[in-house]
C-alpha cells in the first residue's frame, strides 16, 4: 500500500474524526485541513491526489473540511470523485461568487455539508444543494426537554458536532441527528469497587497474552486456546482469511500458531481484546482504538525496529481499554502484561511512547492550533505526521 506523499503535506496540519451513524457504524471520515503559517494559496490538485490514495473513487466516503478560503474555493471549482463530500461554511455558501460551482458539484454527484452558525438564510436556489447541516452541540437549540423556538424549522438533516460522551451521542440521535462527528471517548472512569474480574470470554485472551509475552512453548499456547472454542474459531477464521494469501486451508491450531509467530499473535490478541465489547455504543470506541494503534505504529516510522513498532501499535490499541472495560488503567495493568513504556504511557502519562499517544489523541478532531502545538512540542516533522495519519486511515479501511 503506497503511503500518500506530496509537498502539500508539509504545508498543512491535518486532523480527522469519524462520522458515526445511528447504528454506530463509521459512515464516513472527516479530514480537516488547516494551513500552516500565513499561506494564501495551496495546490488543490496535490490535496486531492493524497486524498484519493486513501479514499479512491470506489472506496469509502470522506468529508473534506478545508480551513483556507482560497483552497476551498479552488476545491469547489474542480470535480472530485463522488465519494468526496465537501464541507462549505455558510458565509461562502451565501456568496454569489460560489453559486455556480456549488450547483455544479451537486450535479456531479458530490454531497455537500453546510457548516457555521445559522445567522442568515441560504439563497433559495441553494436550498436543495446541501444534504446535511453540521450543528455544534454548543449551538443546539433542541436539547432534550427544552422547547423548540417558535418558527425554527430544519429543512435538511443534521450532523451533531461537539459530541464527546456516549450520553451526548445518544441525546443527539434522540433529537434526530443522522450522525455524530467524533469519538465519544471522554467518559470518566472511576475506580472499581469490586476486584474487577474480567468477563469469562476475555480471560483466555489475557492468559494467551501472558503466555506470548513469556514466549511460552507452542503446546502450552495450544492448550490454553482449546479452553475457548469461540476464540479458537476466530483464530482459524483469521489465519484462513485472504489477508494471508495461503494456497491451502489451515486446519489445526498448531499450524495457525506457527504461521502467526509470537509478534503477529500478540498483535492479533491485542486487537481482539480491544474489540471484545458487546454493547452497540462501544463500537465507535473500538474503531477509535484500532485507528490509534495503526497511527502510533505509523508514527514510529520504518527506521524503528519491529519490536518498537509492535509496542506502539499495542499502546494505541490498549489506550481505550479503560473505557471499554470500565476499569482504570492502574487496575487493568495489574493483570495485563505490557512493557514498561506502554505502562508508563497509559497509566502515568509519561515515558517513551507518551509523546506519540499525546499527539494521536490531538489528531482526533483537534484544531489546527492544537495539532501544530503538539507536533512542535514533541518534535515530530509535520509532513511525517500527515503521511502517518493518511497511511493509518488507509490501513484501517483495509482491515474493514
Amino acid at each position: 500500500m503506497p503511503t500518500p506523499d506530496a509537498p502539500i503535506l508539509g504545508q498543512v496540519a491535518l486532523s480527522y474524526c469519524p462520522i458515526i451513524d445511528a447504528q454506530r457504524n463509521v459512515m464516513a471520515t472527516r479530514l480537516t485541513v488547516f494551513p500552516l503559517g500565513h499561506a494564501r494559496w495551496l495546490p488543490v490538485g496535490e490535496l486531492l491526489t493524497a486524498v484519493s490514495q486513501v479514499w479512491p473513487a470506489d472506496g469509502p466516503q470522506v468529508v473534506l473540511s478545508v480551513r483556507l478560503e482560497r483552497l476551498l474555493a479552488d476545491l469547489l471549482m474542480v470535480q472530485p470523485s463522488a465519494n468526496v463530500m465537501i464541507e462549505v461554511p455558510k458565509f461562502m455558501a451565501c456568496d454569489p461568487a460560489h453559486r455556480d460551482a456549488i450547483l455544479q458539484l451537486v450535479a456531479n454527484g458530490n454531497t455537500l455539508l453546510l457548516s457555521g452558525r445559522p445567522d442568515q438564510p441560504l439563497p433559495r436556489e441553494l436550498l436543495g444543494a446541501f444534504k446535511y447541516a453540521i450543528i455544534d452541540l454548543a449551538d443546539e437549540r433542541r436539547l432534550d426537554g427544552g422547547p423548540v423556538p417558535a418558527g425554527v424549522k430544519r429543512s435538511i438533516g443534521f450532523l451533531q458536532e461537539g459530541v464527546h460522551t456516549i450520553e451526548q451521542m445518544e441525546g443527539a440521535f434522540r433529537r434526530g441527528a443522522a450522525a455524530v462527528l467524533g469519538w465519544p471517548v471522554e467518559e470518566v472512569i472511576e475506580s472499581s469497587t469490586d476486584s474487577g474480574r474480567l468477563r469469562p470470554d476475555l480471560r483466555t485472551t489475557v492468559e494467551l497474552i501472558h503466555l506470548v509475552e513469556q514466549e511460552a512453548p507452542l503446546p502450552q499456547l495450544e492448550a490454553a486456546l482449546r479452553f475457548d472454542p469461540a476464540l479458537a474459531y476466530k483464530l482459524m477464521r483469521y489465519i484462513n482469511s485472504p489477508v494471508f494469501g495461503l494456497t491451502g486451508p489451515i486446519t489445526s491450531f498448531s499450524q495457525a500458531l506457527m504461521l502467526l509467530g509470537y509478534q503477529r499473535l500478540k498483535r492479533w490478541l491485542a486487537l481482539l481484546l480491544a474489540t471484545a465489547g458487546q454493547e452497540q455504543n462501544q463500537r465507535p470506541v473500538m474503531y477509535a482504538a484500532v485507528r490509534r494503534g495503526l497511527l502510533m505504529e505509523a508514527l514510529a516510522g520504518e527506521d524503528c525496529g519491529q519490536d518498537v513498532r509492535n509496542d506502539m501499535f499495542i499502546c494505541g490499541v490498549f489506550s481505550l481499554l479503560d473505557q471499554m472495560l470500565q476499569r482504570p488503567f492502574d487496575e487493568l495493568l495489574r493483570t495485563l502484561p505490557v512493557p514498561k513504556g506502554i505502562y508508563q504511557a497509559l497509566a502515568q502519562d509519561c515515558g517513551v511512547y507518551h509523546p506519540a499517544l499525546d499527539l494521536v489523541r490531538t489528531l482526533e478532531g483537534g484544531t489546527g492550533h492544537d495539532v501544530r502545538e503538539k507536533v512542535a512540542q514533541h518534535g515530530f516533522p509535520m509532513r511525517h505526521v500527515n503521511r502517518a495519519l493518511l497511511h493509518a486511515l488507509a490501513s484501517a479501511f483495509q482491515l474493514g
